[in-house]
């Protein structure tokens, strides 16, 4: 079936209102902070507390269309397949139905609604293990439906088993993914012409520590993908050609008088601005809008936009190619979904031209720079290569040049890493890390009789410590009260101990959870970024001071992504990746009002 963006969209809100299920519309792109992420990356993400069994105020039977955002593949945009933003449709049971209705309502939409062969339908299920069975329940009850056996595949728990790691006391369990063939559709053969459509996740067990045991209350959690469905039901291999791009790419071709049709780096240049485009957009002009920046989730959308604007000069086009897409996709494709977009309109496409003059001007000199840098490398293979001809020529732009050219030229190091694989070239990322540390070594300063931030030493061991106290802080104010706040630390190379004011004691699920956050940001392997400002400017970027007679006119704070904005005076490792595995010892009493945890980093 032929079927527009506009036209799914109110195909799947209806099929499920059909049956018993609120809508209960789409939240902010932004992370607030609770579950520990700068934006929202899966549709079930905002629904988190109310599957962990929180009432919800809408009720047991809920539906929505989810926008998220997600740039950990951000090089892979540029093929047919990938997008920074995307669109998730779900569904969920919160203790309601399960097993035999969804699987029957998910074979009637993917059937009769949006006319998929069921002959076709590929699921797989979980094969089981020795800590839970196999789920032979849910591969019966579609095969019942009219799924052809032979179509019913066993897979083990990394691939049909879903859990939050490294948490305990949490709901989990197996689930039911649907495929459908995109390729070879005469005769497919899965898995290899196949694609996943969508996922019906079953939590019927709870996590303990010695494996699972089963949930009282069980959940159903429902994704299917908005922009990959879309192209299925319109027979498409090219996410690029539905009309949620069709009229930027239309555009885009029109300015540049390159045709996408024909491939190439000129089709690989419009996808990526119609995508970064259509993402920056989104994030300005969100419920929560947020404008480029230099650190956390600005820092993110600065960088995409600059990616758009630099394949804009790729194109042979100038940045306000980016303005024009923007405007077709707030006028004509999210029109209707999206109705805040046009009330922000004029707000975001100022915003984005007022970061495209930066970025050009930035462009302008940096990139004169960077050619110096190659001119370098060019002239030392010759030299080299004619006086010794086993000489083998240098493809590496060095550390301290790719540092220069983030901190005196405003080059990102993903900037100069993207320009330098365009040439062949690859960069330094150690000796860039280490100029960095270096650069902010020298940029510190602390004042004469300051305490060293609880350290006792300012071992390597020491300073991975006082980093994770910071991460410990944040994880605090998300999992117990935004109001929770450091009282005191003392750090040694072999332990941490922070104090914090809470008025009783944690709970085991909440210390697994402050445990599993902490680690999940250092799995996350996030910069730490040192910036000097005025105490001013650093508590109207909303950083967190817990001492602040501690502070003079100028501060020095440190964000870790988005999750920790802290003013300090250091010393802090680079990344977050390096700390190792964050592990609570002890939680207890310090005095009245104020607890006391003990952790260590494994």
């Amino acid at each position: 079936m032929k079927i527009t963006s506009k036209e799914l969209r109110q195909k799947w809100l209806d099929f499920y209102k059909s049956k018993g299920h609120v809508d209960i519309g789409a939240v902010s792109l932004i992370g607030d902070g609770s579950t520990g992420v700068m934006f929202n990356v899966a549709g079930m993400q905002p629904l988190m507390p109310y599957l962990l069994g929180a009432p919800h105020a809408q009720g047991r039977r809920l539906t929505n269309i989810q926008g998220c955002v997600r740039t950990v593949d951000i090089d892979s945009v540029g093929d047919s397949s990938h997008f920074t933003f995307f669109e998730m449709m779900g569904n969920w049971s919160l203790g309601d139905y399960f097993k035999k209705e969804k699987t029957a309502w998910t074979f009637e939409l993917l059937t009769d609604v949006f006319g998929l062969d069921k002959d076709k339908l590929c699921t797989t299920v979980f094969a089981g293990n020795a800590a839970a069975p196999r789920d032979e329940e849910t591969a019966q009850l579609v095969i019942a439906l009219g799924i052809r056996p032979e179509h019913v595949f066993y897979l083990p728990k990394e691939d049909n088993w879903w859990e939050l790691e490294g948490t305990v006391g949490t709901p989990c369990g197996p689930d039911n993914e649907w495929f459908y063939p995109i390729r070879n559709l005469d005769d497919p053969k899965f898995p290899d012409d196949y694609v996943e459509i969508g996922n019906d996740v079953y939590m019927q067990y709870k996590k303990t520590e010695s494996g699972y045991e089963p949930l009282q209350n069980k959940n159903v959690d429902t994704g299917f993908g908005f922009d990959r469905m879309l192209l299925f039901l319109n027979g498409l291999t090219d996410g690029y050609e539905t009309d949620l791009f069709a009229g930027a790419i239309r555009k885009l071709e029109e300015i540049s008088g390159m045709v996408y049709a024909e491939g190439g780096e000129a089709q690989r240049a419009m996808r990526i601005i119609a995508d970064h485009t259509r993402t920056a957009l989104m994030l300005i002009g969100d419920v929560n809008g947020i404008l480029p920046s230099n650190v956390g989730a600005g820092y993110i959308l600065r960088r995409i936009m600059r990616r758009a604007i630099r394949y804009c000069r790729q194109l042979g086009v100038g940045s306000d190619a980016m303005l024009e897409v923007a405007k077709i996709f707030i006028r004509e494709v999210y029109s209707d979904s999206y109705p805040l977009l046009g009330e922000k309109e004029g707000y975001i496409l100022e915003e984005m031209g007022k970061e495209a003059e930066r970025f050009e001007a930035t462009l302008a000199t940096g990139m004169k720079e960077f050619e110096k840098c190659l001119a370098g490398i060019a002239r030392k293979n010759e030299f080299m290569g004619k006086s010794d001809p086993a000489y083998v020529p240098e493809t590496v732009i060095g550390g301290k040049q790719a540092f220069r050219l983030y901190d005196t030229y405003g080059f990102p190091l993903e900037l100069t890493e993207e320009l330098a694989a365009e040439r062949g070239l690859t960069v330094d990322t150690v000796g860039f890390d280490a100029a960095f540390r270096e650069h902010q070594e020298k940029s510190r300063v602390i004042q004469k009789g300051e305490a060293k931030g609880g350290l006792e030493s300012h071992s390597e061991q020491a300073t991975k410590y006082h980093t994770a106290t910071h991460l410990l802080n944040a994880a605090l104010k998300a999992v117990l009260s935004p109001d929770c706040n450091q009282k005191g630390s003392n750090i040694t190379d072999e332990r941490m101990r922070f104090d914090f004011n809470f008025d009783r004691a944690m709970t085991a699920e909440e210390i697994a959870a402050v445990e599993a956050l902490v680690n999940e940001k250092i799995a996350e392997d996030i910069p730490v970024v040192c910036r000097e400002m005025s105490l001013e400017q650093a508590r109207a970027e909303h950083f967190v001071g817990v001492f602040d007679s501690k502070y003079g006119e100028t501060v020095r704070t440190y964000s870790i992504g988005d999750f920790s904005k802290e003013m300090c005076g250091g010393p802090h490792v680079q990344r977050t990746g390096v700390l190792g595995k964050f592990r609570i010892v002890k939680e207890q009493s310090s005095s009245a009002g104020v607890r006391r945890i003990k952790a260590v980093l494994e």
